[in-house]
Formats: C-alpha cells, structure tokens, sequence
C-alpha cells in the first residue's frame, strides 16, 4: 500500500492535470501520477542529504597549497518559482590548507543543492559556503553557467540565454591574481581532455 505522502502527491498531480484541460484516466496518463512522484523523489533528493558529511567523508591530510579545479561540472535543478528546469555547469576551486576532498565530492555537493527548489544566486552560494565552512581551505570560488527554462519556455522566451552567477571566498576574493588565474583557466578552450 502507498504512504499518505505519495497518495496525496498522487492526486495533486491529477488535479494539476485536470486543470490544464487533461483527463488523467486516458491510457498514456493512468500512471503519470506515480512516475511523476518517483522523478520528484529523484530531483528533489538534495534535501535528504548532508553537504556537509558528504566532504566530511573523503578530508586528507596535504602540502598542495595550490588551486584545485573542477571544471564543467553538470548540473539540474528547478527554479522555485516556476518549477521548470535551470539547466547548468559549475566551475568549482579550492586553494587547500593543510587538508583536500576527495575530488569526487565536489560533483556531489554541486548534485545536493542543485537537487532542491532553487535560484541560481542561492545555489552558487551554498555550495561555496558548505565547502569554505567544511574544509576550511585559503579560499573558494564557484562560478555557475546555465539556462533557465522559465526564461525559454514561457515570459520573455529568450532561446539560450546563458546566466552566469559567482561566489568568491577567501583568496579569490581578495587576491586579484588568483581570481584572474581561476577566471583564465574556467575559461580556457578544453583542448586535450587527458
């Protein structure tokens, strides 16, 4: 039997349906229902999870005091204002302090605040914040790339309008030369992958 929480979603989404002039018993719907709230379980994952704990798991001990650079990290998320799709990379640095991640938890905490209700102003900030305050490195700098389908699909309908977001911390906000290394290489053509 379904939990009440699923029920409830359940008919939420026939509501939603019947509303928009669509009969939500007609064969290729019956179940849109359901798929509906197993696609939301997956999209909204990001508030089961612990940013936090997830770059708690993987903290070495290191000399590399230089700049640590994930590149074109993809993302989804739902503007909260519409519920439609922000579609998006992040470029996310580091410069350690006596301690790294393992580099594959920065694509996850990218997954655990993208994977939440969002604006892409918050989203920049959070993950920056969650990896300043949780590894404690010299400084952080996320820059955010995406498209808003609440801007291409319905309001201004601007087809591949790109918004660009940043959130600087420590070093790359007060150095210049580090901001502009960090800027220089998100920007550099990708050339050789390996």
């Amino acid at each position: 039997m379904q939990d009440k929480d699923q029920d409830a979603f359940e008919a939420a989404v026939k509501t939603m349906m019947k509303s928009v002039g669509e009969d939500p018993d007609r064969e290729g719907l019956q179940k849109t229902p359901e798929r509906v709230f197993k696609a939301y379980e997956f999209m909204y994952g990001g508030y089961k999870e612990d940013p936090k704990a997830i770059l708690e798991s993987a903290i070495f001990t290191s000399s590399n005091d230089e700049m640590v650079l994930i590149k074109d990290i993809e993302f989804y998320s739902t503007c909260e204002h519409h519920l439609l799709p922000i579609i998006g990379r992040a470029h996310v640095a580091y410069i350690p302090d006596g301690k790294v991640v393992g580099l594959s938890k920065i694509p996850r905490v990218v997954d655990v605040f993208s994977r939440r209700m969002q604006i892409q102003e918050q989203l920049t900030e959070q993950i920056a914040d969650a990896i300043m305050q949780t590894i404690q490195p010299k400084g952080v700098a996320v820059v955010i790339q995406a498209r808003h389908m609440c801007m291409e699909m319905r309001g201004v309908e601007k087809i591949n309008s790109t918004t660009t977001s940043s959130a600087l911390r420590g070093l790359f906000k007060k150095d210049e030369k580090t901001r502009a290394e960090f800027f220089n290489l998100i920007n550099a053509p990708a050339g050789n992958r390996y």
